[in-house]
């Protein structure tokens, strides 16, 4: 489950609620040899495309509780004092090089936007720099993230928007305590977001949803033995024994580790879904059929505020949107219509 982006509204604004009229999505259409969503999803991840070169400036911003956050800012050289800024962070076992956080930022920064890649806790850059682990619902951090923003960018107007857990992360935001927000935000986007995350990993357990599951287990078993042997005062969880399923590396260390009894309990108070109806900031909800680890059903039984757009692509995936070519690179259907998304 993959990312957050956070993009600014060229339209400088103070105020984060309100309705804007819904924006056209085209139809996607995938090309032939990678019709189906497993397809999509895999060609997403291992067929990332050239990316540039690392240049952006690293910046450190420290936690109340002692682990330090890292984002990687990106500043085009048409930017201006209150331009737009857009904050980007991938979800489950990706980082700030992750391809879609990339392709996103460099498209965003030719439009002349600010990027700030945001790396999870423990991820990336941010390796060794906390022992606390992320999890789907650490809306806390993104508010750290965006004060450290309002301080950098005083003025300028943010909007924001999360990939897949990072999507989930975004709509519990804007939904857990929308006064709470900054006053900067004025637009978000979820895409294919995991709203109701127990129905989403406990799937995962169902052929052939189980060799994802796997993957994101070795992923994240193999961080945890990294730090492992970085940080001597990093406590290593003691499982009974090695987990299989991304539930009961939950159970037994993400839920523990952040507060929650249990895997079932994090999964319940993290869940974005029971947040929707509360959202007031112009929101965007993006997701794909064929998506094989977010169910459609979750998204097609939801009654949502009429300030939140709900599009449901016929394919792409899961974070993938290969399409047909129309004029533009086949691997940007998805950063398109987000582009659309924050255009004025």
């Amino acid at each position: 489950m993959a990312t957050l982006l956070l993009v600014a509204r060229h339209t400088p604004t103070r105020s984060n609620t309100g309705l804007m009229p819904p924006i056209t999505i085209p139809p996607f259409r995938s090309p032939w040899a990678l019709a189906g969503g497993h397809r999509q999803t895999l060609a997403g991840v291992f067929f990332p495309g050239r990316l540039p070169e690392e240049r952006a400036v690293v910046r450190r911003i420290p936690l109340p509780d002692g682990d330090t956050l890292v984002v990687h800012d990106d500043n085009p050289t048409n930017w201006t004092s209150a331009g737009p800024v857009a904050v980007m962070l991938h979800g489950l076992a990706g980082c700030h090089r992750s391809s879609y956080l990339v392709r996103t930022a460099t498209m965003l920064n030719e439009t002349g936007v600010r990027t700030f890649r945001m790396d999870l806790r423990g991820c990336g850059a941010g390796f060794g720099l906390a022992l606390k682990p992320y999890n789907a619902g650490c809306s806390y951090d993104v508010l750290a993230v965006l004060r450290a923003i309002s301080d950098w960018c005083p003025s300028s107007p943010i909007s924001l928007f999360g990939f897949s857990l990072g999507g989930n992360i975004v709509l519990k935001l804007l939904g857990e305590a929308p006064d709470r927000l900054p006053t900067e935000i004025v637009r978000a986007a979820a895409i294919n977001p995991p709203i109701d995350l127990a129905r989403c990993t406990y799937g995962l357990s169902r052929w052939p949803q189980r060799h994802y599951d796997a993957y994101f287990v070795k992923q994240l078993l193999q961080r945890l033995r990294d730090l492992q042997q970085h940080r001597s005062d990093f406590v290593p969880p003691t499982f009974a024994r090695a987990p299989r399923r991304l539930v009961e590396f939950d159970d037994q260390f993400t839920a523990p580790r952040s507060g929650f009894r249990d895997a079932d309990d994090y999964y319940q108070q993290c869940s974005s879904e029971q947040f929707l109806s509360a959202i007031r900031v112009p929101t965007l909800i993006l997701t794909s059929r064929n998506d094989p680890l977010i169910p459609v059903v979750s998204f097609e039984r939801l009654s949502l505020p009429a300030n939140v757009q709900l599009h449901i692509a016929e394919g792409g995936g899961h974070l993938g949107y290969f399409a047909t070519s129309n004029g533009q690179r086949p691997r940007d259907w998805l950063q398109t219509q987000l582009l659309e998304w924050v255009r004025p």
